[in-house]
């Protein structure tokens, strides 16, 4: 005799929009690996396939929009998503394709990681990419996760204010007036002795954390941090602690963070079990 078995209930589905990193350390690999170690289980739409190492990016090839909003949509068509989470896109056309899918699905959380440079400087974005995010991108935007240099030149493409260039609280102002809900600015750049992470709402600074300035230079912190936060709004939890727990995670991972190359760190997104391992061989 036959037994039907029950499905388990699936765990919190988070669709990423993101370009393949073939190192692992950003990109969709990157927002991959964190989700999945956050409980989450991962969908990827690829936006951009790149040439690249740890040290730094070659070469990026757009994937033809038709195709990103044709994966898109059939992932959407068949499983429930919880959030999404968007990276490095690629062109305008993209951009433009991707607004265009996530506009018939208002209801859920959107985390927009404005990837504009790699850690190196690689460029991967021009005026006429900012101009679309701002536009069709930013008024969608439940979260923004810019780091200060983004920030700025974010705030910068949208007018000519002169203290959108160094006031940080005046450029999460200005994307929050252009429909962020929320704006999370990142601080590792900053060159303070603790990395400065604030959290900006309609009404001003929701919450304000700072961390341990950790040494070296990684590759994929911003993905692994939007992810995260992904992963937890997903799970139901609300924007500040969302934010205040993907920030912990992120550190745990740069704490752990190994140098597989000749380049930057890569964060152990699986920091845990490598944890556990350790606590099995001495116990045993």
């Amino acid at each position: 005799m036959t037994v039907a078995l029950a499905a388990n209930p699936s765990p919190p589905i988070v669709l990423s929009f993101a370009a393949s990193d073939p190192t692992g350390g950003a990109g969709l690999q990157a927002d991959i690996l964190t989700l999945a170690s956050l409980g989450c289980h991962p969908l990827s739409v690829v936006t951009a396939i790149t040439v690249q190492d740890t040290a730094g990016v070659e070469a990026v090839l757009p994937i033809d929009a038709a195709w990103v909003a044709d994966q898109a949509r059939a992932l959407l068509e068949d499983m429930p998503v919880a959030a999404f989470k968007l990276g490095m896109l690629g062109s305008v056309e993209v951009i433009a394709a991707i607004a265009e899918v996530i506009s018939d699905y208002p209801d859920i959380p959107v985390v927009l990681d404005p990837v504009l440079a790699s850690g190196r400087g690689d460029q991967f974005a021009d005026e006429e990419m900012i101009e679309a995010m701002i536009g069709l991108l930013l008024p969608q935007t439940t979260l923004l996760t810019p780091n200060s240099l983004e920030a700025r030149r974010l705030a910068q493409e949208m007018g000519d204010d002169s203290r959108a260039g160094s006031d940080l609280a005046g450029c999460a102002r200005r994307l929050i007036d252009a429909g962020c809900e929320y704006v999370l600015v990142t601080g590792t750049h900053e060159g303070t002795p603790q990395v400065i992470n604030i959290l900006y709402g309609s009404h001003g600074a929701v919450r304000t954390d700072r961390w341990d300035r950790l040494p070296g230079s990684y590759h994929g912190s911003g993905c692994t941090l939007a992810s995260a936060i992904a992963a937890h709004l997903a799970s139901g939890v609300d924007m500040a602690e969302a934010v205040m727990g993907a920030q912990e995670y992120t550190w745990r991972t740069l704490a752990a963070g190994f140098r597989p190359g000749m380049g930057q760190f890569i964060p152990d997104r699986l920091f845990w079990s490598r944890d556990e391992d350790e606590e099995t061989d001495v116990s045993t």
